[in-house]
């Protein structure tokens, strides 16, 4: 980056006042941090458009760089002349150096800051207001089944004195303070569709900030987050549980039954010799299947029901001769084979 002045604003040395105010217009207008947001390097570009204005556009200032160059401070007096700067004229202060806004938008232009940010963005008219987001959790069998929520919002309204302006006849408003909106409480009342995901995103338009200049408001987007479940997993659209099966069922056969999130029992049955572990689909019992786009639910989900194996926790005598027995049986078979 060039560190000359002349070359920070792309004029000659014999540029007139004139010359000077339209390159810096241009500049300025280009590289304002508002125009470019999270740009560090227009950010620090902007810095030395305004540093090198400051002193072109000032005839003494102007006359003691152009004699002694990078040094004409220290020359024109250090710390007294950072002062004077620091508490010179004009109607506004970026990154610590002062410019006024009447050179960047044309003289008389001023304005609250979202008239200033139109202009430099060259943008005159109404301008839709920003969007809000909002946190909300809900519990799965919420989620599968849909909920409402009663949002205690502090909504964003444009200021009634002046419009939304910021200015009452060239002055700062004295109730919003220039500002052209203020806080106010708001109850709002949200539908959470069926199937909504941990993270999923509701919209609620023109719940948003106020706009500018009688611009439509903004949206609201509630953004959910589902708690974990005790006995359910959810994965996608499918929901996994585990299902106990008693011994002699997982290895003779028989049927058992199979908690849903809805509440409801359902029977599964158990072929002969089913693994520990083993895993069964259950059609159309899991989540909610949203459309894209739509917010609607259409179809369902599995639910997968995972076997756990329940072993006898005590035996009776009978019981315990009869396991004897298997075992003896079983070792025979080992031996045949």
């Amino acid at each position: 980056m060039a560190k000359n002045f002349y070359d920070i604003l792309s004029v000659s040395r014999s540029a007139s006042e004139k010359e000077i105010r339209q390159a810096y217009r241009r500049l300025a207008r280009k590289y304002h941090p508002d125009v470019n947001p999270g740009d560090t390097k227009a950010e620090e570009r902007f810095k030395q458009i305004n540093s090198a204005y400051e002193v072109l556009s000032d005839a003494e200032k102007r006359k003691k760089y152009d004699r002694y160059g990078e040094r004409w401070e220290s020359a024109y007096g250090g710390e007294a002349f950072e002062k004077a700067r620091q508490a010179g004229g004009g109607s506004g202060a970026w990154f610590g150096r002062s410019f006024d806004l009447g050179d960047l938008f044309g003289r008389g232009g001023g304005g609250s800051f979202e008239t200033i940010l139109e202009s430099v963005m060259g943008r005159r008219g109404p301008m839709r207001g920003q969007n809000v987001e909002y946190a909300a959790e809900v519990t799965l069998e919420e989620a599968f089944q849909g909920a409402t929520r009663l949002l205690q919002l502090q909504s964003e309204e444009a200021c009634a004195t002046c419009g939304g302006s910021g200015q009452i006849a060239g002055a700062v408003c004295h109730v919003c303070e220039g500002a052209g909106a203020s806080l106010r409480p708001k109850r709002i009342e949200v539908k959470i569709p069926a199937g909504v995901r941990d993270g999923s995103r509701v919209r609620i338009a023109g719940e948003g900030n106020t706009g500018v200049s009688g611009g439509p408001r903004g949206d609201l987007y509630v953004v959910v987050k589902v708690r974990p479940h005790s006995r359910f997993e959810r994965k996608g659209d499918d929901l996994m549980t585990e299902v106990g099966v008693p011994l002699e069922d997982a290895v003779l056969g028989g049927e058992v039954e199979v908690s849903t999130l809805s509440g409801k029992q359902v029977a599964l049955k158990i072929p002969p010799l089913t693994q520990n572990g083993r895993l069964f689909r259950l059609s159309g019992l899991g989540m909610p299947r949203q459309e894209k786009g739509k917010g609607k639910a259409k179809g369902r989900g599995d639910l997968l029901a995972r076997v756990r194996v329940v072993l006898p926790e005590k035996l009776s005598d009978r019981e315990r001769e009869l396991f004897e027995k298997l075992r003896e049986e079983r070792k025979k078979k080992v031996g045949v084979g």
